[in-house]
This record gives C-alpha cells, structure tokens and sequence, in this order.
C-alpha cells in the first residue's frame, strides 16, 4: 500500500491556509460540514469548463462568504455579471442562506496543480496520447518558473486491458520538506474504456527563505567579482589581470614546449 500524505493537509499552518475558515460547535458541526461539501461539488460541476482551481468558504452567524480561484473569471461573472448573480442565487435557495460570491482570478494556470491534472485528464478523454500530454504540461510548467514537477496517471491507459501507472518527473519535488510550498491537484478521466485518474504535484518555489536566500546569492555574486578584480583564488588566470589566455595561445604555448624537448632530470629526482 502507498504511504503518501496529502501534501496540503501535512503543511496546513506552515505554508498553507485552510480553506474552509468557520467554527461550529458540535451540534451544527455536521451539517454545516455536509452543506460545505455540497456547495463545492455544486459549484465545480456548474463551472468546470471555466477551469476552477480552489473553493474557499467562510461563515459568520447566517451569511456564507464563497471565494472562487478560477482561470477564467469571465467566464464565472457572465456578461454584466449575470452569470454571478445566477450563481448567488441558486446557492441561496439551496442553502436558505445569504450567499456572498467572490471571484479571483489564477494567473497562470499552468503553476496549477489542479488545472494542469484537469487539463490532462481532458486530453485524455479526447484520446491524446498519454505521454505526449504529460510531458508538453512538465514543459509548460518548467518554463515558467516551476522547480520541479511529477504526474502520475492510472487505469487502463490506452485502452489497455490490464490496468496499469504511468509517471513523469522533472526536477525535484520535495515532499519531506514541509517550508517548500508544493501544489497538488488530482482528476479523474472518463474514457470509454473506464476512469484514468491524473496526479500533480508540482513544486513551485519555496514559501519561507526567499528573500533570504537571495540576499545571500547577492553577496557571494559581490565577493566572487572582487575576488576576480583582485586576481586571487576567485579570479580566473591569477596573475595574468583576471583574463584567461586564448586557444591560440594555449596551442601556441604548447607547441613550444615540444619543440624544447624533455627536461633534463637532476640526481634528486627533480628537474634542473
């Protein structure tokens, strides 16, 4: 059996932050729980085409506040926000509660770990070649700045009649270390053959340290530059005013020497 934990919840108070934000008692816990879950599946089936990453939800006495993180915000606001104030509406009459709808924007989706599983489950379903799409989504998110990325796929790939898992990786994805900030988004496929579930993670910097770190890398830079204006051990070709001698002068230096010819050895051993 695997022994992952879920990389959220093992970082939840370090790096991460809840994102459902209320307190109840024991007596409304429940409830209150089952009607948060119902509001996110509610809200994930009616705008997944407009790429929704994460659901936010907060409470205080009778009013809900909803935050949604979405790729597409158009999309979620409609035009002269009709879309929204649909929305708003049909979550009030569902939850017989003063909803309150916000909507924030993911910038770039590609970081997403939930957007990048999404998207790759998709291709799947439009039966894309499973490799193909998992490594065109580790390049768009290595070059835009992503450390390390790992997808996992599993179920009957290809159409194969014996399940199996597939993985990719790029980088490093350090899941011990619970100050790195890493994303993870998990979808489910639904192919004809029967559901591929599709794994992210992806490393996108380190929360904490940042500016520490790059404090640092900004004093080695300057000790490394004096060290080359002064020629010493941080200076390339010491003694010769920081520049190294070119090919034509190596070549020529050795030429020379061969045509010298062996130095002559003295009785101690060494050269005379």
């Amino acid at each position: 059996m695997g022994q992952k934990v879920h990389p959220k919840g093992l970082r939840i108070g370090i790096v991460k932050d809840w994102d459902t934000r209320w307190y109840a008692d024991k007596k409304n816990f429940s409830d209150l729980l089952v009607e948060d879950v119902k509001i996110r599946n509610f809200i994930k089936k009616t705008l997944y085409a407009s790429g929704v990453s994460r659901i936010e939800i907060e409470r205080a006495a009778n009013r809900v506040k909803i935050i949604v993180h979405t790729a597409k915000p158009g999309m979620v606001i409609g035009r002269q926000g009709q879309g929204i104030a649909e929305l708003q509406n049909r979550l009030a009459e569902m939850t017989g509660k003063q909803i309150s709808l916000d909507v924030k924007e993911v910038r770039v989706a590609e970081l997403d770990a939930q957007l990048v599983a999404e998207s790759i489950a998709q291709q799947l379903e439009k039966r894309m070649s499973f490799r193909r799409a998992m490594k065109q989504a580790i390049q768009k998110a290595m070059r835009l700045g992503a450390k390390g990325v790992r997808i996992i796929i599993s179920g009957r790939i290809g159409g194969a009649e014996i399940a199996r898992t597939e993985r990719a990786w790029e980088g490093t994805v350090p899941l011990h270390t619970l100050r790195a900030d890493i994303d993870y988004g998990f979808a489910e496929a639904d192919t004809t053959f029967g559901k591929i579930g599709v794994k992210v993670w992806m490393y996108v910097a380190e929360a904490a340290q940042q500016a520490a770190s790059g404090d640092r890398r900004g004093d080695r830079g300057e000790r490394r530059e004096r060290g080359g204006r002064r020629g010493g051990r941080g200076g390339r070709g010491a003694g010769q005013g920081g520049q190294r001698p070119s090919r034509e002068e190596r070549a020529a230096a050795e030429r020379a020497a061969i045509a010298a010819g062996p130095k002559p050895v003295s009785r101690e051993g060494g050269h005379s």
